[in-house]
């Protein structure tokens, strides 16, 4: 909520907030039931913060729009119709490309390279529907083109909060996928290498999906530069609301939010950067907090700092979040929690390391919502890319909604950051002999919970086979009839079980009360038994 809410103290926000939104899940449930180069220190002359220029927001016309547009995503959608606005922005300005020692932040590898990339903005079309919130992501480059996976995960609440939503390309792969979508929409874009090909720096081992003259690194300043902008006085601000002349409404609190491999990146940027921009900005952090989510140990861990870098190898200290210094919440999910389960941790609430770590039993990692609310595959084909497959072996994608757990993250960090109120604890999934621990039912114990596995009816895998990333794609087996009569001897004894679970959920605020009454409605009107 805004800062000029009154206030009232932590035990009372809180109670008021698990009381009602208990109370309106019990009346729904009432309602609706039958009976989610050189390694020098960088000095105060290179700022990582400096203001980038901005330009735009870029015209939308008949034959140009842009990538991943919420009215050309796999699921379009009306943004006015929910009071928000979309805007596409160029940002320009110079990076400096790092190396990161173990033993402390990163370095200065190569000063000053030139970069142009664009932001894609959603936000509330009113300045009195601003939350001061904007969360902001490194928009995931995995499929060799841009997703929108925090806006996918998280627009539910973000839209119900007023919160600002911003992705930002952050690799040349996606640049070289914009450039053939719209080659004079985003002509300007580069992330170049600012070292020519015969400077022994420029090494020859660069990643498959990368190219000797761009740079993967210049990743960070820009990340930082954005939020040194979204955080401005300056009326370029895409999000000041400056021309609104309303100067109550700015921006207030800034959240980054990474996934998979931009969540990989989120361990670089808190570790190695974050330090750097904290002393640069007189102790002010730039970002707020962070939601790494998907990413960790031995699966899309930290990254190479610099494209000739080598990734942090196991139990290197850089591939754990330690004293950042802002809260942390940490997600895997069911596909991937084993392959990085060196990233566990114990929780924390120690002012220089504030930090949950959650494991989201059911869930899987490559969702059906990351294709839903991103470029729509005839964009994607045009982007030079083939649309990735809906479907595995197995079936469709697994249709758990990890964004259950995403919309009372956000929340729970706002109220952290804001408020000091503490988030919840969630035991890890439990594990014995390198294997998941299952139930009578096939799921997974342990992790975070939800009704879809307390008051299962279906087993939950998060692994399948196929091609893309069906590994990791997860999928679900319905009970048979017989078991489902077995468990739920009438559809109304199904929909209490879940209404009490989702009542003890969202008062131990696993899941916020909007999704609550959703997966009541969900249950309510299922055919089970």
């Amino acid at each position: 909520m805004p800062s000029t809410t009154p206030t009232r103290s932590k035990k009372g926000r809180l109670a008021a907030w698990t009381a009602s939104t208990a109370t309106m899940l019990l009346g729904a449930a009432l309602l609706a039931a039958p009976t989610a180069a050189s390694a020098a220190p960088p000095s105060a002359g290179q700022p990582s913060g400096t203001l980038p220029h901005i330009t735009g927001p870029l015209p939308v016309t008949a034959s140009s729009h842009p990538f991943g547009a919420a009215d050309h995503e796999g699921t379009p959608e009306n943004l006015k119709k929910i009071g928000y606005v979309e805007e596409e922005y160029l940002i320009s300005g110079k990076a400096n490309v790092y190396s990161w020692p173990k033993d402390g932040p990163a370095q200065v590898r190569t000063p000053g390279a030139p970069y142009t990339t664009r932001i894609l903005v959603r936000r509330p079309a009113k300045a009195s529907r601003f939350s001061g919130n904007v969360v902001t992501e490194m928009l995931n480059p995995s499929n060799l083109f841009d997703l929108n996976i925090g806006w996918a995960m998280m627009h539910r609440q973000l839209v119900a909060n007023g919160d600002v939503w911003v992705g930002v390309t952050a690799k040349p792969v996606s640049i070289v996928a914009l450039k053939k979508f719209d080659p004079k929409r985003y002509g300007s874009l580069s992330m170049a290498n600012p070292l020519p090909l015969n400077d022994p720096r420029n090494c020859t081992n660069v990643p498959a999906d990368s190219s000797r003259t761009t740079e993967n690194g210049l990743a960070w300043d820009i990340f930082s530069q954005l939020g040194s902008l979204l955080r401005s006085n300056s009326r370029s601000n895409p999000v000041s609301y400056a021309n609104q002349r309303n100067h109550t409404h700015r921006v207030q609190h800034l959240y980054g939010f990474g996934y998979s491999q931009t969540g990989g990146y989120l361990y670089n940027y808190s570790n190695g950067i974050h330090p750097l921009d904290v002393q640069r900005n007189g102790g002010r952090p730039t970002y707020d907090g962070y939601i790494v989510a998907v990413a960790g140990g031995n699966f899309a861990g930290a990254v190479p700092m610099n494209q000739c870098d080598p990734v942090p190898p196991t139990g290197d200290p850089r591939k754990q979040f330690n004293n950042v210094g802002v809260p942390i919440l940490h997600f895997m999910s069911q596909s991937d929690y084993l392959a990085g389960i060196a990233s566990r941790r114990p929780d924390s609430d120690k002012p220089a390391d504030r930090y949950r770590g959650y494991e989201m039993a059911g869930a899987g990692h490559a969702t059906p919502d990351e294709l839903n609310y991103s470029a729509a595959p005839a964009d994607i084909q045009k982007a030079g890319q083939p649309a990735p497959p809906m479907n595995c072996n197995e079936g469709p994608r697994s249709r758990f909604p990890s964004h259950i757990f995403f919309d009372a993250a956000i929340r729970n960090l706002d109220l952290w950051v804001r408020h000091g109120i503490r988030p919840p604890h969630a035991s890890p999934i439990e594990v014995k002999d390198n294997a998941p621990v299952l139930d009578q039912y096939g799921n997974v114990r342990g992790g975070l919970r939800s009704p879809y596995l307390d008051v299962p009816t279906s087993t939950w895998y998060g692994n399948s086979t196929g091609a893309s990333f069906c590994a990791i794609a997860g999928h679900e087996v319905p009970f048979t009839e017989a078991q489902l009569k077995k468990l739920y001897p009438t559809h109304g004894a199904y929909v209490r079980a879940v209404v009490k679970d989702t009542r003890a959920l969202v008062a131990h605020r696993t899941i916020t009360g909007a999704d609550g009454r959703e997966l009541i409605n969900e249950a309510t009107h299922a055919d089970i038994p």
